[in-house]
Order: structure tokens, then C-alpha cells, then sequence
């Protein structure tokens, strides 16, 4: 049985969710993907996992995204209220754009960006493990590369959920990764170098000696920096 939600939220305008998404738009459907003005993507919400499907219902000026659902598992209020803080933080709704514009308006090269991409929103990964694993794939190997890793690596490792016949798979969680052998983790296409960081990693946020999430509290990326530079194949370059 699979049970549905469909509820709205807002952004501090302007924000363009078109060419905010369009970041997305070669992702792979079973991951995550911005296709016909639809993204969605497969989020761990609370207890459950849950598929959720993003349209813009609003204007630049006066944004409002509508929200789908979808979970095998009953869906509550607090599931809901988790939903939207997962996809505020993903595609930094509450970023107060007008106040970055007003800092830079006597700046000629900035104004020509922003009037090409005016309510542009860089979205960011939803957890800093993600973003970590993918920062450690993309060290000296082409995007392009990269992205088809990092995609056989979340299909790999990462939870699936099948909903109304498809299948899709949300981000591995670090025990997942640290569970796996070596060479599983290589079989992705990575080298054994690289393998060994991945696992390094998941392995110490698995043995709670490591909690990325509180970095994303950190205002000084100075000590970020030095925090991550501690595990092994993180540099600074890639912190």
C-alpha cells in the first residue's frame, strides 16, 4: 500500500525553482532528477523512506512549491514538517537572495550575472557525508565520470524503495558503506585508493568517532578544514 501527502511551501524570494533544478536534469531517475519541471528524489524522512516529487505552483517573485509524498509506511504530521526542512535546506529556500544582490548592486560583472540568473538557488546535498563521498569520487577524475560513480555507488549501497512498480534508492548511510568489503566498494569504478577514504570515512561515523553534521554549524571553515584534514584522504582541497 503505498500512501501519498501533498502539501506546499515557500521560499524567500526571488527564486527561480526552474533554473535552481536544472542542476539535476541528467541525474539518474532511479536517484534523483529534474524532468518536465518535476524533481524528485528518494529522502530518509524520520523512520521512513519516503519518494518526493517537487513542482513550482508560484512565481519568481512570489515562490510556493508543491510537494508530493509517497511511502510505503504510514505518513504523520511530523513527517511532513521533516519533509519540508529537508527540501529548505536542499534547495536553500530561506537564502535571503536580495541581500546578496544589494551587497554587490556597484559591482558590473556581478549585476550582468545576476541578471542571467536572477533567483538562482545552489542547492547542496543533504548531508555532509554525502557531500563528503562525493568529493572524494570527484578528486582528479572528470564530472562526468564522477556523477556515473557516484550514481552506481548510491545503487550499490543505498536503501531501495519501490513505489507503484518503479524502483529507486535513496543515499547509502555511512553503515552501509562501512559494512562493505573493499573491493564492493571498487567494484563502482573506483580505485582502491579511493575505496580505502570512502570506507575510512563511513567506518568512523559508523564507530561514532566522527559526526559530520555538526559542520553544518560551523560559521569558521578554517576549522572545518582542519577537522576533516584529520581523515584519512581528506586534504585540504578537497575539505
Amino acid at each position: 500500500m503505498t500512501f501519498t501527502e501533498t502539501f506546499t511551501t515557500e521560499a524567500f524570494a526571488p527564486f527561480n525553482f526552474d533554473l535552481t533544478a536544472q542542476i539535476f536534469a541528467s541525474g539518474d531517475r532511479q536517484i534523483r532528477a529534474y524532468l518536465n519541471g518535476v524533481f524528485h528524489q528518494v529522502l530518509r524522512v524520520e523512520d521512513i523512506l519516503g519518494l518526493v516529487k517537487i513542482t513550482s505552483n508560484g512565481t519568481i517573485e512570489k515562490p510556493k512549491l508543491v510537494i508530493e509524498l509517497k511511502s510505503n509506511s504510514p505518513i504523520t504530521p511530523q513527517h511532513v514538517r521533516k519533509t519540508k526542512e529537508i527540501v529548505n535546506f536542499i534547495f536553500n529556500l530561506n537564502f535571503k537572495l536580495r541581500s546578496f544582490y544589494k551587497e554587490v548592486e556597484n559591482d558590473s560583472v556581478m549585476n550582468q550575472i545576476i541578471r542571467q540568473l536572477y533567483g538562482l538557488k545552489n542547492p547542496t546535498t543533504l548531508t555532509v557525508f554525502e557531500s563528503l563521498l562525493d568529493s572524494i569520487v570527484e578528486q582528479q577524475i572528470s564530472i562526468k565520470v564522477a556523477h556515473t560513480i557516484e550514481q552506481r555507488l548510491t545503487k550499490k549501497f543505498g536503501d531501495p524503495l519501490q513505489i507503484e512498480g518503479n524502483t529507486y534508492f535513496a543515499y547509502p548511510i555511512p553503515q552501509n558503506i562501512a559494512s562493505a568489503s573493499l573491493s564492493d566498494i571498487q567494484q563502482v569504478g573506483l580505485s582502491i585508493r579511493k575505496a580505502e577514504y570512502i570506507h575510512g570515512a563511513a567506518q568512523l561515523i559508523a564507530d561514532g568517532k566522527l559526526d559530520l553534521e555538526v559542520l553544518k554549524n560551523q560559521k569558521n571553515p578554517e576549522r572545518i578544514i582542519a577537522e576533516l584534514d584529520e581523515v584519512k584522504g581528506i586534504g585540504v582541497w578537497t575539505a
